[in-house]
């Protein structure tokens, strides 16, 4: 308006003129007079007649569709709030994550969780920023952080009021990884301190009443020695599993003959399915089978997946190795290694929960033949870098399976091992 008033001014001051010094007469003034100030004037007549009306009652600029468009963009859940807290704006992710939630509405009967009632009012209060963090338990538990932010807003007179946005981030995976990491400490510890404290008993008796008793010492040594090669094992698996994990998103490149990579792995443990009395019979190809592999890792995979197989399933006799080229649930080609040993076998509840870290069937058994409790996490996370997966299968007293299966590389000229 006050461009309009200044173009009046001026064209009013120059007709005066002209009709002074140039001759201009005053009803031909007046006319162009009028002409001038229609034209200053049609601009405002017709702009938008929504902008106008937000201009000329003074609405407030967070409740324009701008507004509401940007809130209704954000990928994490958003609402917008006025100073006594009701809805003004919210996004699709914030109606699904609190239905309860209308606009207009107080959004504190529909957020009720005492931490989030708490920071929203102390925001309102102090216009600070607040964050709260609460756990939900609708309709599965959740870790929410709520943080909740003072936006200011110029008034129609010139001041300025404040509005909040609360911004919602689901912290349950994260959780999730800290439970999991706290957990795998404490096994791990738990793990190590075993061997180690009977490590540490055993050197003080050797050092103190045992020192000359030859019988005592060639007996305890022989225990120490079995205690050190457990923690070398189960140090050895972590480093394995820890180098595995760091690297699953990038999948091998090599080209290599699975084939000869299980019957070494075989024939390495002949020595031990010959002390356990149980006789490996295998079933292989005679022909190649290629599949994108680490040749290290695939190695630690079947000695694990064997190695149990002859541990745990010794009762039976004889452990059967055996492959075969299958089509996979997605209808995708899959090679197939299976390892099945005829022992008890594993009662199902067990199944879903044995590739966990340190998880056992028989906890003093496993410890007994000298397991740490990672193989199965280990195969687990060397077939998710291959792209491949494990199926388990027992009944009890009939034995188990274990099938890695593997999808067969494609286009490749030869093998290289």
């Amino acid at each position: 308006m006050r461009r309009v008033a200044l173009i009046l001014l001026v064209a009013g001051l120059a007709l005066a003129a002209l009709v002074v010094f140039g001759g201009l007469q005053p009803l031909g003034a007046t006319v162009a007079f009028a002409c001038i100030a229609g034209a200053a004037l049609v601009p405002w007549q017709v702009h938008d007649p929504d902008a106008s009306r937000e201009i000329e009652f003074g609405a407030n600029p967070v409740e324009t569709d701008v507004a509401r468009a940007l809130v209704a963009g954000m990928p994490d859940p958003n609402v917008l709030l006025d100073r006594a807290g009701r809805v003004i704006h919210l996004n699709a992710a914030a109606a699904q994550l609190v239905p309860a939630l209308r606009r207009n509405e107080l959004a504190q009967f529909a957020l009720r969780a005492p931490e989030i009632v708490t920071a929203l009012r102390e925001a309102i209060a102090t216009r600070e920023a607040r964050r709260a963090t609460y756990l939900n338990h609708v309709p599965v538990d959740r870790w929410m952080e709520l943080i909740i932010t003072p936006i200011p807003v110029p008034t129609a007179f010139g001041g300025v009021d404040y509005c909040m946005l609360l911004t919602f981030h689901d912290q349950t995976p994260l959780r999730r990884v800290e439970e999991m990491r706290a957990d795998f400490v404490a096994n791990a510890s738990h793990e190590l301190r075993t061997p180690l404290a009977a490590l540490s008993g055993f050197i003080d008796t050797l050092q103190g009443p045992a020192r000359e008793d030859a019988r005592a010492r060639e007996r305890f040594l022989g225990i120490m020695h079995a205690q050190a090669a457990r923690m070398a094992r189960l140090i050895d698996d972590l480093l394995s599993l820890s180098r595995v994990e760091l690297s699953v998103h990038v999948r091998p490149e090599t080209i290599v003959d699975i084939v000869p990579i299980v019957r070494e792995v075989v024939d390495g443990l002949e020595p031990l399915a010959a002390e356990r009395h149980v006789e490996i019979e295998t079933a292989l190809p005679e022909t190649p089978v290629l599949i994108c592999g680490d040749r290290e890792e695939l190695l630690r995979l079947f000695e694990n997946l064997i190695e149990n197989a002859l541990k745990y399933g010794a009762s039976g006799g004889r452990v059967m190795v055996s492959s075969m080229l299958d089509v996979s649930s997605e209808g995708n080609p899959e090679f197939r290694v299976v390892v099945r040993d005829f022992g008890p076998g594993i009662a199902p509840e067990h199944l879903p929960r044995l590739t966990e870290r340190f998880y056992r069937v028989d906890a003093g058994d496993s410890r007994a033949q000298g397991g740490t409790g990672l193989g199965l996490s280990l195969v687990k996370h060397i077939l998710n870098r291959h792209r491949g997966r494990l199926l388990i299968e027992s009944v009890p007293g009939q034995g188990a399976s274990f099938t890695a299966g593997f999808p067969p590389a494609r286009d490749v000229p030869e093998a290289r091992s």
